[in-house]
């Protein structure tokens, strides 16, 4: 042959298949591959995701909001399913407890930083339930 390329030739393996070799002998495909725990010769990794787990107990709880203001709500109760006015109840809230702090660094030492825990419009109010006592909510200033 005149410096040209040699055609390739086969092996009678690779032949069977089609496949040319370019010189090399290569032993046909037997078996896959070995998995990845036979070839480190352990065990497998395990997959860090954990899929969530469903706890079926009972039926799901359902939380009802009432909504209050600084006045008794006509409503009915989602505890006892009444239709009851609410019953309110008054605390001092956070802003009688800035202005009691506000008036103590100003000077006032002598009871007057307690003021704004007797003024209404300071004041938080909580609603309950008059027949179940259950509580509904609570209004903030």
């Amino acid at each position: 042959m005149n410096n040209k390329e040699a055609a390739p030739s086969y092996n009678y393996n690779n032949q069977q298949m089609g496949v040319p070799s370019y010189g090399f002998n290569v032993p046909p495909p037997s078996a896959p591959p070995p998995s990845y725990a036979q070839a480190v010769g352990g065990v497998a990794p395990s997959s860090p995701y954990v899929p969530p787990q469903h706890n079926d107990a009972g039926p799901a709880i359902v939380t009802t909001v009432v909504p209050v203001g600084p006045q008794p709500t006509h409503t009915i109760c989602p505890s006892c399913h009444a239709e009851i006015d609410t019953k309110t109840k008054t605390e001092p809230g956070i802003i009688a407890y800035i202005s009691g702090i506000v008036i103590a660094l100003v000077g006032c030492w002598f009871g007057c930083c307690l003021i704004p825990c007797c003024i209404d419009e300071c004041m938080d109010i909580h609603h309950s339930c008059p027949n179940c006592k259950a509580y509904l909510g609570r209004f903030r200033r």
